[in-house]
């Protein structure tokens, strides 16, 4: 059973759970506003709004919404496809929301999946999400390729039956590095994306790049080396005939030579979470 773990985090982790855990409650209070005939668009301004209302000014990137097939990025293409469109909501219909702000100097990147009543086909997908979670921690701890791991998630879905729509992201990422972000009075933003953020990541890569790591988890080759220590969100992503699921959330990796202090998940009170632990409780 799926239990919260208690573990003393330093000042600086715990502002970055506080945004991640704020983030969270943004996707709820606004998967709770949804209705039918609300636009991708208007999901997203509704989780800026919310957000700016408690402080936030600058993001990794801005919310997405993304509804019905869309939530398994069928037919996506090219970039411009993953920004918010005019798709309305409607009864039955899949949804996520996906946000990445920056408060104190902290960034989260969170992924919260739902459906306007039920829907059996999404539920079955988030319920086999936790496996993911399972696996991933389990061969970041093993100090497993980063490459190697993601073949392994891809094989965990192909034995689930699903399709892997992480790798419609660019570079076909499931995870990223995530880190301070200088605060500025103003943050402009290039195609969405907060600069302060992009320059640390370019950094990152630079320095990845010298010392032959990546601060992108591909399948690719430039990520086959072992979890550099640092905070990754992580979003493993199923599809299944247009239909998509996903968690997104922050893994710490150290350079602890302690199995259970080498990486852990920053935090596991978060809505997926309790979900799973609760189906649990259900079933016993």
């Amino acid at each position: 059973m799926t239990t919260a773990v208690t573990r003393e985090l330093s000042a600086d982790l715990r502002g970055f759970r506080r945004v991640q855990r704020l983030a969270y409650e943004c996707a709820e209070a606004v998967a709770a506003r949804l209705e039918p005939g609300v636009t991708e668009r208007e999901a997203a301004r509704m989780q800026r709004e919310w957000l700016r209302e408690r402080g936030v000014r600058d993001w990794f990137h801005l919310p997405f919404a993304w509804f019905g097939d869309r939530t398994a990025f069928t037919d996506f293409r090219i970039p411009l496809q993953f920004f918010p469109t005019d798709r309305r909501l409607e009864p039955g219909m899949p949804y996520i929301l996906d946000m990445a702000p920056v408060l104190g100097g902290c960034t989260a990147d969170i992924g919260y999946s739902g459906a306007l009543g039920a829907h059996p086909v999404q539920e079955r997908l988030k319920a086999d999400l936790e496996a993911h979670r399972e696996l991933i921690l389990r061969e970041v701890r093993e100090r497993r390729p980063l490459r190697e791991i993601y073949a392994d998630v891809d094989r965990l879905m192909v034995r689930q039956g699903y399709a892997n729509r992480h790798r419609a992201y660019p570079f076909g990422v499931i995870a990223h590095k995530v880190d301070r972000v200088r605060e500025r009075r103003f943050s402009p933003r290039l195609f969405g994306f907060g600069t302060q953020a992009l320059k640390g990541l370019a950094s990152d890569a630079l320095h990845g790049h010298r010392e032959g790591w990546s601060p992108l988890w591909s399948p690719y080759r430039f990520s086959d080396h072992p979890p550099r220590p640092g905070l990754w969100a992580v979003e493993p992503h199923l599809g299944f005939r247009g239909t998509g699921a996903k968690f997104e959330e922050i893994l710490v990796v150290t350079d602890s030579s302690d199995p259970g202090e080498s990486a852990f998940w920053l935090d596991d009170d978060l809505p997926h979470v309790r979900r799973w632990a609760e189906g649990k409780a259900e079933a016993e």
